[in-house]
């Protein structure tokens, strides 16, 4: 056996080389533009909605002193809490929910397994036809429907009269939004499922089909555990902006009697800010609004995270 040559004083090996001091370069220019629209579109109005939920802003004198902004703390949080239209705004947000949710992702997460399906054909065709009603502004969407929905001028409420049955759409406004709701965002998250489910290896399904599991079965015990992520991250936006829901209920305003100035939280700020002038109680209802947001976000997040825990045992 040969001893190793002895390594000599001033090769790489002895001395290793120095480590480069970490300097932000291109990550930190590319991520800039975000950090400076986050903090101008979202961190600065939050603020200043916490600013101004802590104010209220009184007349002094009899009216002709002019209008000074004084601290009132939780006077404004407290207004809003006890306010019977805030709270009945949450109670319709309630509803619409409860509605809204199981149909639109039961139906957008049918619709994707059906072209998921070898069956399909023309996939891209559907996948467009689908997504088109998603490309229309919420605001167009809520007149077509409102013009739909209206007695005396909706072709469809004319032709339902022509043969005896008549519906008052707009008496009940919970089924009148959902439906809007549900033609503007189905196609969407269908996208998101489908492309979830093209990302499934070909590989899983073949073993099923190959272990005697018909397309339901594997449907059921294949594909859905494997777009788990998919489906908490569609109910995660759903929920938020369930939370937000203002175009559509706005747009109905006047035409369905259901539907008042408050009917929504959302409704509710607007009113309070410029129809009332209370900006610190429109305020502190969005910030309010905000932290049911944040408090169901959690709530989801967290129950699903257990769930998926919980399955991966099982499996284990």
């Amino acid at each position: 056996m040969v001893a190793p040559a002895p390594r000599k004083a001033g090769s790489p090996a002895a001395h290793p080389a120095p480590r480069r001091p970490w300097r932000p370069g291109a990550p930190a220019l590319l991520l800039l533009p975000f950090f400076v629209l986050f903090t101008a579109c979202t961190l600065i109005p939050m603020g200043n909605a916490l600013y101004l939920s802590l104010y209220s802003e009184k007349r002094s004198g009899l009216g002709f002193g002019g209008v000074e902004r004084v601290f009132s703390g939780l006077d404004n949080y407290t207004s809003a809490l006890h306010d019977p239209a805030f709270r009945d705004g949450f109670v319709n947000l309630a509803l619409y929910c409860l509605f809204y949710i199981p149909l639109m992702v039961g139906l957008s997460l049918l619709l994707a397994l059906l072209l998921d399906s070898a069956l399909a054909r023309a996939k891209r065709l559907f996948q467009l036809a689908l997504f088109l009603p998603h490309a229309v502004p919420g605001i167009i969407a809520a007149l077509i429907w409102m013009y739909l929905y209206t007695p005396g001028v909706s072709p469809v409420i004319g032709a339902l009269d022509s043969v005896g049955l008549q519906i008052d759409i707009l008496g009940s406004p919970v089924p009148a939004v959902v439906n809007i709701a549900l033609w503007e965002w189905t196609g969407y998250n269908l996208i998101i499922f489908f492309a979830a489910l093209q990302a499934i290896p070909r590989e899983v399904l073949e073993a099923s089909v190959v272990d005697g599991a018909g397309p339901l079965r594997t449907a059921l015990s294949i594909k859905l555990p494997l777009i788990r992520p998919s489906l908490v991250m569609v109910g995660l936006f759903t929920v938020i902006g369930s939370l937000q829901l203002f175009t559509e209920p706005m747009i109905l305003h006047g035409a369905a009697p259901g539907v008042v100035t408050t009917w929504t939280p959302n409704m509710y700020a607007y009113t309070a800010a410029f129809e009332r002038n209370d900006y610190g109680l429109a305020a502190a209802s969005s910030v309010l609004l905000a932290l049911a947001a944040a408090a169901l976000s959690f709530l989801v997040t967290r129950l699903s995270g257990r769930r998926s825990t919980e399955a991966k045992g099982a499996e284990a």
